[in-house]
């Protein structure tokens, strides 16, 4: 027997993702702001391991938040 696919489910999930990417991608764009360098510069040309591990940390914690908001 072959089911209906319920489209609405799908392209909410879609919608949703692609607000929390946008929030995601504007959150780090101010921590990149707020910080007195350039944090890209810093781990690539500087390889900053510390920072690295730092700035993964914000990300994480900025996804967490970012979905406990959609949810």
């Amino acid at each position: 027997m072959i089911q209906e696919i319920h489209w609405q489910p799908v392209l909410a999930a879609l919608i949703y993702a692609a607000i929390g990417l946008v929030v995601f991608a504007l959150a780090f764009i101010v921590v990149d702001r707020a910080t007195p360098y350039h944090l890209w510069k810093e781990i690539i040309d500087e390889q900053n391991t510390a920072l690295a591990i730092i700035v993964g940390a914000v990300a994480i914690g900025i996804s967490i938040i970012v979905s406990s908001a959609i949810r």
